[in-house]
């Protein structure tokens, strides 16, 4: 069917990426193939690119492969096939792929292919061969600007912080606009447009697809082989090709699927109305053995819960609690063990040691004791093997404890030996790092066995290592390798102690143990001035630790970022302080060490209240939990920032950690922070006890001042005052957006955006928009 541009719809707004990429297929005169779901704008777009120019449309839905006339008259023509996801049939499907087999190889003919699926496996070998352009259904969704235009022309105006709370939410889907300005700006109604044009989708469906992706739809993100667990059906991978190729309801990569846009969102709904109590319970029963089987005990608790399968529940939470913090999910599933009811968790000893060790991580000492009394009740009713186990647990917790400190830890560590030689306990395996890259800041503070760190090592580092097993592999000589170089000791001693202590933990050991050693040769190499070593070191183990280790990432991208302080790596700490935990959502005493590097994010950033805040709860922890070394550091950075508020106790500050730590003469924790705390030393009048320390402090920072002058070093956000219209301006260019659209949306002139862009570039010392952009964001203002 041949047709004439239509008039062009005023209303519509062209999805800029989509437009580039059409474009760009235009000039190279490249067949094009178009996807996305239904309403999502496809045929519109092609539309409103072609405008006025006559091209040839068919739809694959009404028109056979023979209707496609193939033009050879040799002028340049445009074909336009919409509908692709209609052709299922095996016949149909030859047909088409030998129709446009045709069509483009004709150097004359521009083909523009429209689908609702990824280019289907019967179209590969046409791909493969000519290779479309791409223009997935990302592109045509709106960036913020074509968001707020789209809006208005509808007559619906938001403010510009609504504007970005949708665009955040919603992410341009062009459905959602649709419905949203139809409904002159109503979210509820157009949410409840959105979902009876969903149920119409639904009802398209065959019976089997309907049942197969509401079953589907209790999983985030899952393979085929997890399909079929969860729902039961063999022909799994099959229906979820046809759910592919019917729609692009879910997305694929590289086998992983997922709901696309709030799809499954939709689909749980009707699952829950269509499916009975025991339907309901066989699928969630399901997903939650495929998640067990697969580790993952957060999502298989949830499953089981929203089945009712109570028993399940218990046997997964007494499981968790046999393993220790660092490999278990104490904080994750706390919502789980505070819901027991107490005559339940009193029936078992290895309950009881959870809910104690779960409150000491909760810093309710009380509580944890309570538990704590509980058990040992317990263990004194009980007879055989009920009583030994108890026995294991009392025994694992006087160790183990966080609030408990490190005080008995000696003694404790030679009657635990005898114990187990005896055979009246056996000891639940230890972590003694808790997956930091430390062990005297690491399960436990041990600052105090610095002060003897040679004597201890030589009377009870053998008892240690028999009562930790296989966590006690190296843990001697990597001890004394920390211990010496929180001292400042000789590097070559370090490195000695630290790469022997390696080899025995990879020796059959643990690889929380060569995190630590790794760590020490990190710090030497920061120290030295080789931060890129340091990385290339760190970038090696992680390698090794994604497929050994996944609990360590969290601790080791935290580390990474650490480095990239020093090396000034300004977007790569933005990115991770995206992702890093929000302390002020929940704040878990178990993701210290991210805390103390997202603290030395907000000095870099000049957010000085933030910090301010953080390093109060990272206080109260330090001090409740008798963590010595955390206290030291959280006083050095919040001396550091209240110097930088110009508040006067500063000095106080400095002055108790200046003392604590000679006490242990630990000469790294200044060190570390180089320039950045040298300015303080000199700036203020302090009180040294020993004059070897306090040279050799200042001798390291002076050092580490010239190797990383940068290094968390005061910005210039206090002399660079932006106004309100220049931050919403640059906000608007980071997303996209064209002078005239700016200026449309703010409701000022081009030449009032022109006038801030030339005093932001100013001030900000930069010559364009990207780098306006890229210096704003490394400064924190947008």
């Amino acid at each position: 069917m041949v047709k004439k541009g239509d008039a062009r719809d005023e209303r519509y707004i062209r999805p800029k990426v989509a437009e580039e990429k059409f474009k760009l297929a235009q000039g190279l005169k490249q067949n094009v193939y178009l996807y996305g779901m239904t309403g999502i704008g496809k045929t519109a777009f092609v539309k409103d690119m072609l405008g006025k120019k006559s091209y040839d449309y068919y739809s694959a839905e009404r028109d056979c492969a023979e209707r496609i006339f193939i033009p050879e008259d040799g002028k340049e023509h445009i074909i336009v096939i919409d509908d692709l996801q209609h052709i299922m049939d095996g016949r149909q499907r030859e047909e088409y792929a030998d129709r446009l087999r045709v069509l483009i190889k004709n150097r004359n003919i521009w083909c523009i292919l429209i689908a609702r699926c990824v280019i289907p496996r019967w179209l590969m070998p046409l791909h493969v061969d000519r290779a479309f352009l791409m223009i997935q259904e990302k592109d045509l969704y709106l960036d913020q600007c074509g968001q707020d235009a789209y809006l208005k022309k509808w007559n619906v105006n938001m403010p510009l912080e609504q504007s970005k709370k949708l665009w955040e939410n919603v992410g341009g889907n062009p459905l959602f606009l649709c419905f949203l300005a139809m409904a002159g700006g109503d979210v509820r109604q157009a949410t409840d447009d959105l979902w009876k044009y969903f149920l119409y989708i639904y009802d398209q469906w065959d019976t089997e697809l309907q049942e197969f992706m509401m079953e589907i739809s209790v999983l985030e993100h899952f393979n085929a082989s997890m399909a079929q667990m969860v729902t039961g059906r063999k022909n799994a991978q099959q229906l979820l090709e046809r759910a592919l190729e019917t729609g692009n309801f879910l997305t694929e990569k590289n086998g992983i699927y997922e709901y696309n846009f709030i799809l499954q969102d939709y689909m749980q709904p009707l699952l829950e109305r269509k499916f009975d109590a025991e339907q309901l319970a066989y699928i969630y029963h399901n997903a939650g053995h495929m998640y067990e089987m697969r580790g993952d005990i957060l999502n298989a608790l949830k499953m089981y819960e929203a089945g009712g399968a109570e028993k399940n529940i218990l046997r997964l939470l007494i499981a968790n609690a046999r393993q220790n913090p660092a490999t278990g999910h104490y904080f994750e599933l706390r919502r789980y063990y505070l819901m027991l009811p107490e005559e339940l968790i009193c029936t078992s000893p290895v309950l009881m040691a959870g809910m104690s060790m779960l409150q000491s991580i909760l810093m309710n000492q009380e509580e944890s004791e309570r538990w704590y009394h509980l058990l040992e009740e317990y263990a004194a009713k009980s007879e055989g093997s009920a009583k030994r186990e108890a026995r294991s647990r009392l025994l694992y917790l006087d160790i183990g404890l966080p609030h408990r400190g490190s005080v008995q830890i000696q003694e404790l560590m030679k009657y635990a030996a005898t114990q187990l030689k005896e055979g009246k306990a056996v000891l639940p395996e230890f972590s003694v790092t808790s997956n930091l890259p430390s062990m005297m800041n690491g399960g436990k503070d041990f600052c105090e066995w610095s002060k003897r760190d040679k004597t201890l090592a030589a009377s009870i580092g053998k008892i240690v290592e028999f009562v930790l097993g296989k966590h006690g592999k190296g843990l001697v000589s990597i001890a004394l390798a920390e211990s010496y170089f929180e001292k400042g000791y000789d590097s070559g001693e370090i490195v000695a102690l630290a790469e022997k202590g390696r080899m025995q933990a990879e020796a059959g050991g643990k690889m929380e143990q060569v995190f630590v050693a790794v760590g020490i040769l990190v710090w030497l190499s920061v120290l030295n001035g080789y931060a890129g070593d340091a990385q290339d070191m760190l970038e090696s183990f992680r390698e090794m630790a994604e497929r050994e280790v996944p609990q360590l990432l969290g601790n080791l991208q935290a580390f990474q970022c650490r480095i990239a302080f020093y090396q000034g790596k300004i977007p790569e700490i933005h990115k991770w302080m995206e992702k890093a935990p929000d302390e002020n959502k929940d704040f878990c005493s178990l993701e210290r060490l991210r805390y103390l590097t997202k603290v030395r994010g907000y000095i870099q950033f000049g957010r000085y209240d933030k910090a301010y805040s953080l390093l109060q709860k990272m206080l109260y922890y330090a001090k409740k939990q008798k963590r010595d070394y955390i206290v030291m550091e959280s006083m050095l950075l919040l001396a550091m920032v209240r110097y930088r508020m110009k508040e006067e106790d500063w000095e106080s500050l400095l002055q108790e950690c200046i003392e604590r730590a000679e006490e242990y003469h630990f000469v790294r924790i200044f060190s570390r922070e180089g320039g950045a705390i040298l300015k303080l030393l000199k700036a203020g009048s302090f009180t040294w006890q020993k004059e070897e320390f306090r040279r050799q402090v200042l001798k390291e920072c002076e050092k580490m001042g010239r190797q990383y002058p940068f290094y968390l070093k005061e910005k210039m956000e206090g002399d660079i005052v932006l106004s309100e219209n220049a931050l919403n301006i640059l906000r608007l260019q980071a997303d996209g957006c064209r002078m005239e659209e700016i200026a449309e949306r703010l409701n000022i002139t081009t030449n009032t955006v022109k006038y801030h862009n030339r005093e932001t570039y100013r001030k900000l010392g930069v010559s364009g928009k990207a780098a306006a952009v890229n210096e704003a964001k490394n400064r924190g203002l947008i």
